[in-house]
């Protein structure tokens, strides 16, 4: 009698698991989520703001160490693609008070906006890890996901905006 009940429980359980909603982490080729966040100036932004321009998305955090290396890239590509259309926007995961973004901001001498994101923002874009890289095409479609900071993945992210900016 134990073990039909043990069946009956785990039969129950696997329907259960099987019905429930699964998020698929966002991949290439899918819109971008939408995306309505306040930046560290108090500007709201959207992705109706990027409209026409190609967009990295960079989630991070303050005390990550790979979010750290990958900054000057990115301060280096926005001075370099800034005035062909590419635009980036930090997306900090860190929890609390926003003065120590504001810190970091400051030391790493950041050159293009970041905002707070919550939770619901994070599970949006399926976020597991920072950094996460996300570029998005003019038209609003995600082209390139990235996780992690090397060098490799510093020139995949080049390559994939100098393709989408001659798009």
């Amino acid at each position: 009698m134990k073990l039909r009940s043990i069946r009956f429980v785990l039969l129950a359980m696997s329907l259960l698991l099987s019905a429930a909603p699964v998020s698929a982490a966002l991949q290439k080729g899918q819109p971008a989520p939408p995306i309505n966040v306040v930046t560290t100036s108090g500007q709201p932004v959207s992705l109706a703001n990027y409209k026409g321009h190609v967009l990295v998305l960079d989630f991070f955090a303050t005390w990550c160490y790979p979010c750290k290396e990958a900054i000057p890239h990115l301060l280096n590509l926005n001075r370099k693609y800034g005035k062909q259309g590419l635009q980036i926007l930090g997306m900090s995961v860190d929890d609390g008070s926003d003065k120590v973004v504001k810190a970091f901001i400051a030391e790493k001498k950041i050159n293009y906006p970041v905002a707070m994101v919550d939770e619901d923002l994070q599970i949006e874009y399926g976020l597991r890890s920072v950094p996460t890289i996300f570029v998005i095409s003019k038209k609003g479609i995600v082209a390139e996901k990235l996780q992690g900071y090397s060098e490799e993945v510093g020139r995949t992210l080049e390559n994939t905006i100098k393709r989408l900016l001659v798009e």
